[in-house]
Parts: structure tokens; sequence; C-alpha cells
């Protein structure tokens, strides 16, 4: 994939539980890029009053005017399937994210191998000290931006 150029999104999720057997996913964001131009957000979650886990509805309580709430994890693949039609994927390649998205056809991909980066666990400590970024709950916006800068050193 041709990130200066092509159409593909950019998504973080988060889910109830490591494995999509047992839980669901509660926050999709994601953002719909052509190359580097932002052509539009998906900021959704569940709705916190439906989220069971007190310590996962505290994790995800920033920016609440922020987000589209829906009633179900159901739902929000369903949006979330209607937003990205059948659009290229950059993905946090950690074990869950692999899982829950494991039924979607589109294509997918690590962004880290587009910002000379390996998942770990620190990998954002590790982006926002490479790219000198303010800490952010909005895992997107840092891989966005990080992106662009990764873009503007090699244009040097």
């Amino acid at each position: 994939m041709d990130i200066l150029k092509d159409k593909y999104i950019i998504v973080e999720i988060i889910p109830t539980k490591a494995s999509s057997k047992e839980g669901e996913i509660i926050q999709i964001q994601a953002l719909k890029l052509e190359g580097l131009k932002l052509l539009e957000r998906f900021d959704y979650r569940v709705n916190l009053d439906k989220i069971i886990n007190k310590d996962l509805r505290d994790m995800i309580s920033y920016d609440t005017l922020n987000f589209t709430y829906v009633d179900t994890g159901k739902v929000l693949i369903k949006k979330f399937k209607e937003f990205i039609k059948d659009l290229p994927l950059l993905i946090i390649d950690n074990q869950y994210t692999l899982d829950y998205l494991s039924s979607f056809d589109n294509k997918k991909e690590s962004i880290f191998k587009y910002l000379d980066l390996k998942f770990s666990d620190d990998v954002f400590d590790k982006i926002i000290k490479k790219y000198n970024l303010e800490p952010s709950n909005h895992l997107v916006d840092l891989l966005y931006e990080s992106l662009i800068y990764e873009s503007n050193n090699n244009k040097n």
C-alpha cells in the first residue's frame, strides 16, 4: 500500500476481553485517509451504562462529547463496517486486534511497519518519544501524526 496516495483506514479498538469469543468491542476509533489527508473520523463507543466492567468504563470515559454512542458492540461493528467498506486497514497488530478483526475481509497491515517500529507494550511511549508528540488517549491520532512525521522525514 502507498500511504502517500491510497485510501485506507487507521483503526484502534478497545475490547472487553482479550478474546473475541469471550468479549466484545466497546470502542473503535478510526481515521479514513487518502494519502495523508484526513477524510473522515469514526469515534464510536458502546454506551457507558452498558459496560459492566467499571475499570473499562472508567478507562474509556474521556472526551465523552466527542464520541457517538450505540447500545451494543454488534451495532458498533455494523457501523464500523459501513464506514470502512472495502478499504485496507492499518492496525495495531496486537493479538486482540488481530482476533477481533479476523472476520473482516479487508486487507490488514501493521501500521508499525510504516513507522519502522514493532508492536510492544510500550510502543506508544516509543512513538511519543520518537516523534516528540504530546501524550493522548486518542491512539489513532498519535499514529496519524507519526505517519505525517515519518513522511516528512523521508522527504529530506
